[in-house]
């Protein structure tokens, strides 16, 4: 999930950007501080949105810096479990599905992908034996978040599941859809008809 964040902290601006334009100084500060970090609450920054306030600023003794109180918005990414998100499938393997959904990327294990016996072909996709449906590289898929990972950025992983009511390829959601809104055959209805009023 995507959301504005209002942070209070002590911003550093080094002695280099003191000539520089005072809220100019302390955005590339923070945006140095915080843009593209992991926190340990499962925060990924993705930007500095805009600065809200600037305090007084601080000398400490001993480094050559002023520090000042800010008051700042910053974009963050936070996964949350049962969310259902959308993203792009940016590799396949035997045995799973990397799906680049925002910053971070997600894995789908091939028994979650759909309700069929997939094999994996040689032009690295995944087919259903008896849907038919197909899914490769580049496709965008919608899936649900079932379990995170977030040690570090570097491992930063995301447990997905396709195999749900809703979730799967635009396609696929697509097909269902129209399946679930077909008709009943004539004789079928006819056939029935007759059984009631016996």
């Amino acid at each position: 999930m995507y959301k504005v964040v209002t942070v209070k902290d002590r911003v550093r601006v080094e002695p280099s950007k003191f000539k520089q334009d005072l809220m100019q100084s302390v955005n590339e500060s923070i945006t140095a501080e915080y843009e593209n970090k992991l926190l340990e609450n499962n925060w990924f920054i993705i930007c500095l949105v805009e600065t809200l306030e600037i305090g007084e600023g601080h000398i400490i003794s001993g480094d050559g810096a002023i520090y000042y109180d800010a008051k700042f918005k910053l974009l963050i990414y936070e996964p949350l479990l049962k969310e259902v998100v959308e993203g792009k499938v940016s590799e396949i393997n035997e045995y799973l599905v990397f799906v680049r959904s925002g910053p971070i990327e997600g894995v789908v294990h091939i028994s979650q992908v759909m309700d069929d016996y997939i094999s994996f072909s040689k032009t690295k996709s995944l087919v259903g034996k008896e849907s038919k449906r197909t899914l490769g590289v580049g496709d965008t898929v919608r899936a649900r978040i079932v379990a995170i990972s977030m040690k570090n950025l570097k491992e930063a992983k995301i447990g997905l599941t396709m195999r749900q009511p809703g979730l799967g390829k635009p396609e696929w959601l697509e097909a269902d859809k129209k399946k679930s809104e077909k008709p009943e055959k004539p004789e079928k209805a006819e056939k029935e008809k007759g059984e009631k009023k016996k």
